[in-house]
């Protein structure tokens, strides 16, 4: 993942280093570092020290650090300033609770309006999130069933809906995470490709049936252990 990280220094200081291109590259960094866990629930992310990292503005790494808190990725408190969220047992049961009343009751829409090309869009994305769990890579399998659900809500065609799927799917990425085992998510590695069959079919109902035993089984397979996090080496976690 260290390819992606943005690099930091001097050069990046200033006007230069504050453009959209470059907080999306510094989002993305800290919100893998997060996932990836390099960054513990509670650990407290200074804006001036960020800033230095990153070699950009307090301004900049403001609104980057309010763009993660509306995902809810990161927590800001007056007088404290950010910390990465600790969800806790109860929001994780909540989470998954609003997934399951909202993304079961999409399933019916998901399969009248699913196409072929949209199976095989979803099928790739299956295929990419089996190669990085073999691969070691947790945090992009994460992302990318986020991104597979996210796309399922989409295709019921209710935006607003889809919407709020898409946060949902954020906080869980970071409950996985934290509360998740490694090399798995918590469900068989043929689920996704077993709800995409029932979509074919055209079989709403039986794919919200699926759906909800899918999601019952990533809530079971959490271990809801919370540890404490002391102030992280954001040179060290950042490679500067």
């Amino acid at each position: 993942m260290s390819a992606s990280r943005p690099e930091v220094g001097a050069r990046g200081r200033g006007k230069a280093g504050d453009g959209a291109e470059r907080h999306e590259a510094i989002h993305r960094a800290i919100s893998e570092a997060i996932i990836e866990q390099r960054l513990k629930p509670g650990a407290r992310l200074r804006e001036d020290a960020l800033a230095e990292v990153f070699g950009i503005s307090r301004t900049g790494i403001r609104k980057i650090l309010q763009r993660l808190a509306l995902e809810q990725m990161v927590t800001l408190t007056p007088r404290r300033g950010a910390s990465v969220t600790r969800p806790t047992a109860e929001e994780a049961r909540e989470v998954f609770a609003a997934r399951q009343l909202v993304e079961c009751g999409l399933m019916p829409a998901t399969a009248r309006h699913l196409t072929p090309a949209d199976a095989d869009a979803l099928r790739d994305l299956t295929r990419r999130e089996h190669e990085a769990l073999r691969g070691g890579k947790q945090s992009t399998a994460i992302k990318i069933s986020a991104m597979f659900h996210e796309r399922l809500a989409q295709l019921a065609g209710n935006a607003t809906l889809a919407e709020f799927v898409a946060r949902l799917c954020s906080r869980s990425s970071l409950i996985l995470a934290v509360y998740g085992n490694p090399g798995h998510l918590g469900c068989e590695s043929h689920d996704h490709d077993e709800l995409i069959r029932f979509l074919e079919e055209g079989n709403g109902e039986r794919a919200a049936a699926f759906m909800r035993r899918h999601l019952k089984a990533i809530e079971a397979s959490l271990s809801m252990v919370e540890e404490l996090e002391g102030a992280p080496d954001l040179h060290t976690i950042f490679g500067a």
